[in-house]
């Protein structure tokens, strides 16, 4: 038996990086999953690179617009009957920009997509798991949730209001049998990472794209980027019998670089 026999997911940004990861391991333990994503062409290719029957379905929406965040949740119901498992993992660095710099237009993006995000995905979920009195919430937060680099002030403050979203969340729901809990990955080498370092290195006043790696490399105990399959081991624990007692918790997955 996997350990996720029965059990149905949904993750947000879930065709590819840490998501996809999520969905691979999940399927792998017997879970039946909605992967979610913006591109229907790449959540087409997921899909079928994935291969595993009737098990795993493409949402298509865009993690910024609450209707399609919350409609996550119905689908789930209409396609598998029910929702266990939510991971609300969709998110990054969208824009950099010191704080003086930053337009409305920008830090609002950011709240949309890391934050708002978040509390919707969280809200729509435990209307449906707080009659079940079961399910598990487990939401992509960051090292920079804690932390906070310079060029950034989006992300930063987005990523630090998750993770106190999380902890008061799982208060109110932890008496009756629902988890929360957030991961907190440090640098990992994904196509998004790639696309958005030069930029991101700027902004972080550290010029280029190998010296932002470098940065984070050494900052961290075990002197290399993070993985994704790393990063999906802890998520399948939370999901797991093995998580039940684990809520309202931040789960560092950065190789030792936060210093509490």
């Amino acid at each position: 038996m996997g350990k996720l026999d029965g059990k149905v997911a949904a993750i947000t940004g879930g065709t590819r990086s840490i998501g996809r990861g999520m969905a691979e391991a999940f399927i792998a333990e017997g879970a039946k999953v909605i992967v979610n994503g913006r591109n229907e062409e790449k959540g087409r290719i997921c899909i079928e690179e994935i291969n595993a029957g009737d098990s795993v379905t493409f949402y298509k929406g865009d993690a910024t617009k609450q209707a399609d965040v919350e409609g996550i949740v119905d689908f789930a119901i209409s396609t598998y009957g029910k929702l266990d498992i939510m991971c609300l993992n969709s998110g990054g660095l969208a824009n950099t920009a010191p704080v003086a710099q930053m337009t409305d237009e920008e830090w609002e993006l950011e709240m949309d997509w890391n934050l708002n995000h978040v509390f919707w995905g969280m809200r729509k979920s435990f209307q449906h798991m707080i009659p079940r009195e079961s399910g598990r919430v487990i939401v992509t937060s960051s090292v920079e949730g804690k932390l906070g680099k310079a060029g950034t002030p989006g992300y930063n403050a987005t990523k630090h209001g998750v993770n106190g979203l999380v902890k008061g969340a799982a208060k109110e729901v932890g008496p009756i049998g629902i988890t929360v809990n957030a991961l907190l990955p440090g640098i990992i080498e994904t196509d998004i990472v790639r696309s958005t370092g030069p930029e991101s290195a700027v902004a972080m006043g550290v010029g280029t794209y190998e010296n932002l790696i470098g940065m984070f490399t050494e900052e961290s105990a075990i002197k290399r980027p993070n993985t994704v399959e790393e990063v999906a081991a802890v998520a399948l624990l939370l999901a797991s019998d093995a998580g039940k007692n684990m809520t309202g918790m931040l789960f560092p997955i950065d190789g030792g670089t936060m210093p509490y």
